[in-house]
């Protein structure tokens, strides 16, 4: 239905701003002290990437009451409406935009304490997931909400760093790039293997047969994994092979650098269009 197109269209796009916008923040609270010539420019890309999450979520929301109707005229009756604001869509929708309000007013502000309030942000952001969605009505909520939060937690270090890193190898010298390159895959190294164990852990505890694998719900998991498997192929060509010659000063290996990163960038909004899909029209229960 075109609701229904539209509703998921802006819940995508949503996923990708703000993910964006809270992977800017951590990689500026990780990294900005080393970030002369870039710094300005993330804390602009992040800035605008929370004002659209917000607008996209706002638009999601209004437009909730026309998916109830089956119509767009439902975004106009009063009584749908009141339905979707005493819902827990409306509170995650509150703590969503606070989050995000958060956020940019740190990037803005800038320095130590606009860091602490700008990481606050990202984590009253980040938390409001498990308030809805099929972690939230399962029975074993006080597990699978860990998982889920340590799972979008990562989500947004990586994809989030994917522009900050592209804007890095262009703007600054060989050395620093290297240096900041380094940082962010120790780091990685670390982080990113907690994304496939607690996205095993959540598919777990959700499904609940091996036979829910040939259902829409587990099909569209088993293409994540292999997205998952095919980033972490990119991941390792920049980690070992790419940023080594990139901290060498070798230009072309600058060039295959981003082309990476920006493979990596378009496998992982692939990935959050399709948990769009996967959230709003499938269970893991049919």
């Amino acid at each position: 239905m075109p609701v229904d197109l539209l509703s998921v269209s802006l819940r995508a796009l949503a996923f990708v701003a703000l993910f964006q916008a809270a992977g800017v923040a951590v990689f500026l609270a990780l990294l900005d002290h080393a970030l002369r010539a870039t710094e300005p420019a993330l804390r602009r890309l992040g800035i605008l990437a929370a004002v659209i999450a917000a607008t996209l979520l706002a638009c999601q929301y209004v437009l909730e009451a026309a998916r109830m109707s089956g119509e767009f005229s439902g975004v106009l009756d009063p009584a749908l409406q009141r339905m979707v604001m005493r819902s827990a869509m409306s509170v995650t929708l509150a703590w969503r935009l606070l989050g995000l309000l958060l956020l940019a007013l740190g990037l803005r502000r800038g320095g130590a304490g606009g860091t602490a309030v700008s990481v606050a942000g990202v984590a009253i952001m980040l938390a409001a997931f498990t308030l809805v969605g099929h972690t939230s009505n399962a029975p074993l909520r006080w597990l699978l909400s860990p998982f889920l939060l340590a799972h979008l937690v990562v989500v947004a270090f990586w994809f989030g760093a994917l522009l900050p890193l592209y804007l890095v190898s262009l703007r600054e010298g060989a050395e620093v790039t290297g240096w900041i390159v380094g940082q962010f895959s120790a780091r990685a190294i670390w982080f990113v293997p907690g994304l496939l164990l607690a996205g095993f852990v959540l598919a777990c505890l959700l499904l609940p047969d091996l036979g829910a694998l040939r259902r829409p719900y587990g099909e569209l998991l088993i293409v994540k994994l292999l997205a998952f498997c095919a980033l972490m192929m990119l991941a390792a060509a920049n980690r070992w092979r790419f940023a080594p010659a990139l901290s060498r000063g070798d230009a072309a290996a600058g060039r295959r650098f981003r082309y990476t990163l920006a493979a990596e960038y378009a496998v992982i909004t692939g990935v959050l269009c399709l948990t769009a899909v996967l959230t709003t029209f499938y269970s893991p229960e049919g």
